[in-house]
Order: structure tokens, then C-alpha cells, then sequence
């Protein structure tokens, strides 16, 4: 089976997708990766990777309820699908993999 693999900032954004559940949007995933890394993103980079990962079919979305705080406009809700779920444990377990492999001493910065 051929892999899609996912970029940092496209794993970024599936991580906190999952963490989000049933209140991922672009408003939320951008306002709490910026609460957790730090980083500034824009909507448009957030809205633009959903919809990069959901054509992958790593998430699907749908339209929510209007609501009166957003002008009577509606949300569109993202989900992790299950093959979004596989390519994040497939991610972690390299990674794992990879950092299990790294020499203690090669983290050290060389002159301290």
C-alpha cells in the first residue's frame, strides 16, 4: 500500500483535530496550536491544510448548526478519519523508533 505522508505543520494540525473531536474547526485549531506551540498561524493556513488532509482522506467534515454568535453563518466540523488515526500512529512509532536509535551523547552541543 502506497503511504501519504504527512508534513510537520499537516501533523500539527491532525494532532490537535483529535484533541478537538467534535469542536474542530478552523477557528479552534488555529486558536489552540497557537495556545500550545506558540506559533502564529492564520485561518487560511489552518483552513487550507483541513482541506489538504481531507482530500488525503486523513479527516471528513460537515456543516454545523448556525449560531448567533457567528452572524447565523455554520461551522464546518472536522474528523479524524480512521486512516487519518493510522497515519499518526504510523508517525509516532517512527519517530519513536528514530529517537530510541539516537546516541545520548549526539543531543549534547558540541563546546558546552
Amino acid at each position: 500500500m502506497r503511504r501519504t505522508y504527512l508534513g510537520e505543520f499537516e501533523e500539527l494540525v491532525l494532532i490537535m483535530t483529535v484533541i478537538l473531536d467534535d469542536q474542530a474547526y478552523g477557528v479552534t485549531v488555529s486558536q489552540e496550536i497557537e495556545r500550545h506551540t506558540g506559533r502564529v498561524v492564520t485561518f487560511g493556513a489552518i483552513h487550507n491544510t483541513l482541506i489538504r488532509l481531507e482530500e488525503k482522506g486523513f479527516v471528513t467534515s460537515e456543516l454545523g448548526g448556525a449560531t448567533t454568535e457567528r452572524g447565523g453563518r455554520r461551522k464546518r466540523l472536522f474528523k479524524v478519519t480512521n486512516l487519518g488515526k493510522i497515519a499518526l500512529e504510523d508517525i509516532q512509532q517512527l519517530r519513536s523508533r528514530l529517537w530510541k536509535m539516537m546516541p545520548d551523547n549526539n543531543l549534547k552541543p558540541s563546546g558546552i
